[in-house]
């Protein structure tokens, strides 16, 4: 690559894939003011349902987009199961609900197909000025100390100070950086997915055929409209043409497998599925880093693929925030060290649920609290060492659950109001702790900071206080650090004299690095 050519980047970001993981990374890095091209292969939005569920966890990161509001309004819940054995149907609910104690206003999973989450990340986008730049393949990928430039079929040269692969499981971006992909494809298991209307079918229940010799059928309603998902199995080793895809092949096979007395109709989308489980041996390479799929691939059993890649989005959008705005580019080895670890157990979760989807059995087919992605930590890692203090309840890395504020104003009704936001959130718990906030030192360049004491003491006096004080396990003035991503950065108890200690790399960046563990006079 030329240096010459990326000291002047035309983007501080380009995003290669403009899929729900693309679309939702973008949206965060378009709302913290950097410009971001977004490039997207196909010539226009996906138009299938595919993932279909967003778990509670996903729609917390859609809230703090500002979307939740609309996907729930989009969405629905998913109705129960039925399956159909001979004249009768056992019924029963696949999802559990969130416990009270999960802190979250969004205790179950919605249903919402692929193309209309799509649809509202990239409605937001371009409300931000961005604009997605459909048929741009990209073709060659370079990198150098100052940035990348990406090569497009069409001849154009862009240039970016990083670029963010979110371009699926075949990624440009990981193959340019030269990262394995680790895993396998099972060729053998197919799947024919189908988005149609289906007369004479009830949209009441997720219908379920089982059928022995490899012929399932499944038949899920999706929301707003007369559209069903339709999963039907491939036999082993039977071959899948095109000529079996075609609308009247499809009819026939659907009429063939679940009955005459139903018809399969206005086909929108069709795909041949198979289980690939895949994870990248590394998130990074320099300039270049994966994002959902292009980092890990998994089975559709428990709605855990494009959620754990809207949360890589989510993790990665204020770490090149702060790196753009000076701070040391080594927060974003954090990135693959936080978020690796979580698809490798998704990964393992989701394996083990769709192996259940091959003799259909409602033990096997039901999901639980661990789908809901709500316990999601990132203890432990490069951001949260083990030894760091902590409260009665929460440790650093641990997500921040929502919580009513005691003194609600009209702008604020909960700890999520105050979340809400590109920024990292400081809250004050006790007197000494509400005096240190406004002293707490923080840079002018970066991730913004807002500071908040939302109670003054650390006993309770109503039943309002004492929710938020048994929810947070405060027992001493302290001061908590909450990071853009809805995580606890940091605890900080303030000792008497009114001091209280951020560490890196929650404290302030300046000529000597990011972060460098300071009080709240200066001081080191």
């Amino acid at each position: 690559m030329d240096r010459a050519a990326t000291t002047k980047a035309d983007s501080d970001v380009i995003v290669v894939g403009a899929g729900p993981v693309g679309l939702a990374l973008t949206l965060d890095l378009a709302r913290r003011g950097l410009t971001v091209r977004l490039l997207e292969r196909g010539r226009g939005t996906f138009e299938g349902s595919r993932a279909k569920g967003l778990q509670p966890r996903t729609l917390e990161v859609l809230d703090d987009l500002g979307l939740a509001a609309a996907a729930l309004a989009a969405g629905g819940d998913y109705p129960p199961m039925g399956l159909h054995l001979g004249p009768c149907t056992k019924t029963w609910r696949m999802h559990a609900a969130a416990p009270d104690s999960a802190g979250t206003p969004y205790g179950d999973i919605l249903l919402l197909p692929q193309y209309a989450t799509a649809a509202l990340l990239h409605t937001a986008v371009e409300q931000l000025g961005v604009r997605v730049d459909f048929g741009a393949r990209a073709v060659a990928i370079t990198q150098d100390d100052d940035g990348c430039a990406v090569r497009l079929d069409d001849g154009r040269r862009l240039t970016a100070r990083y670029v963010v692969g979110a371009d699926g499981g075949s990624s440009t971006v990981r193959k340019a950086a030269g990262i394995a992909f680790e895993g396998a494809t099972d060729e053998a298991d197919r799947m024919l997915l189908v988005d149609a209307a289906v007369d004479g079918l009830s949209r009441d229940h997720w219908h379920v055929w089982p059928r022995a010799g490899g012929r399932s059928v499944a038949a899920c309603p999706l929301p707003g409209g007369d559209r069903f998902q339709i999963m039907i199995k491939v036999r082993p080793g039977e071959a899948v043409h095109a000529r079996d895809l075609t609308d009247p092949a499809l009819a026939a096979l659907f009429r063939r497998r679940v009955g005459r007395s139903l018809t399969l109709r206005d086909i929108s989308w069709s795909s041949v599925f198979r289980p690939n489980v895949r994870l990248a041996e590394r998130y990074r390479d320099r300039r270049l880093l994966l994002c959902g799929d292009a980092a890990h691939v998994h089975t559709p059993a428990g709605a855990q693929g494009l959620n754990t890649g809207v949360q890589d989005a989510h993790n990665l959008g204020w770490k090149l925030h702060q790196v753009l705005a000076g701070a040391d580019d080594t927060l974003l080895d954090s990135y693959e060290g936080e978020r690796r670890p979580v698809a490798a157990r998704v990964l393992g979760r989701s394996t083990e649920l769709y192996e259940g989807l091959r003799r259909p059995r409602p033990g096997k087919l039901t999901r639980g609290q661990d789908e809901h992605q709500l316990t999601i930590s990132y203890f432990g890692g490069p951001l949260a060492p083990a030894d760091a203090p902590r409260t009665a309840t929460l440790r650093p890395g641990d997500r921040a659950p929502d919580a009513p504020l005691p003194h609600p104003t009209p702008t604020a009704r909960t700890l999520f109001d105050l979340y809400r936001g590109p920024h990292f959130t400081a809250l004050a718990f006790g007197a000494r702790a509400a005096a240190a906030l406004d002293r707490l030192p923080w840079p002018t360049a970066g991730v913004p900071l807002r500071r908040h004491a939302v109670l003054t003491r650390t006993t309770a006096g109503t039943p309002a206080e004492a929710a938020l004080l048994t929810a947070y396990g405060i027992t001493e003035d302290t001061v908590l650090i909450v990071r853009p991503d809805g995580h606890v950065g940091t605890v900080a108890p303030v000792d008497r004299t009114g001091d209280v200690r951020i560490p890196a790399p929650f404290g302030p960046h300046d000529a000597d690095g990011y972060g460098g563990q300071r009080t709240t006079d200066g001081s080191r």
